[in-house]
């Protein structure tokens, strides 16, 4: 029933943000001075070794995405459909507060999961999408133009 509970709150979170992300799309200036990481959730020594992640004792932990959802922290988040663990994307004032974050997120404390954070330079790609609209040729951003990589 736990389980259960741990789903419908992430679940919840997940159909949010769909909601938000369009709500967003009016204040692109605000996301703009936040700064974007990528976590990675992998299984960590308390990880309950032959049980899904469905399975894995990760209550406190939804309850933890949510919270950091409804203040705007988290953007996304879910569990990787192969059982690998999860992803969270953040868009924060910078390194420190997400770090913050992770750490003090119940299954990284409770060793359920380990994490790698990475810092995200998302493309506004929607931006490229209405300018190769009106060209023969696809615009791509620009470090990609220049063949640098």
């Amino acid at each position: 029933m736990k389980m259960n509970a741990s789903l419908l709150v992430v679940t919840f979170a997940l159909i949010c943000s769909a909601s938000r992300s369009i709500a967003a799309e009016n204040e692109p200036q605000q996301e703009q001075t936040k700064a974007t990481y990528l976590v990675i959730y992998r299984p960590g020594p308390a990880w309950l070794v032959g049980k899904s992640v469905r399975e894995q004792p990760l209550e406190e932990h939804g309850k933890y995405m949510l919270n950091l959802y409804i203040k705007g922290s988290m953007k996304l988040a879910g569990p990787l459909t192969d059982d690998a663990g999860g992803a969270v994307l953040l868009a924060v004032a910078g390194e420190s507060e997400a770090k913050t974050i992770v750490v003090a997120d119940p299954a990284v404390k409770s060793g359920i999961f380990v994490y790698e954070m990475h810092p995200w330079k998302l493309q506004p790609w929607d931006e490229f999408a209405k300018k190769a609209k009106g060209s023969t040729q696809p615009v791509a951003p620009a470090e990609h133009q220049s063949g640098a990589r």
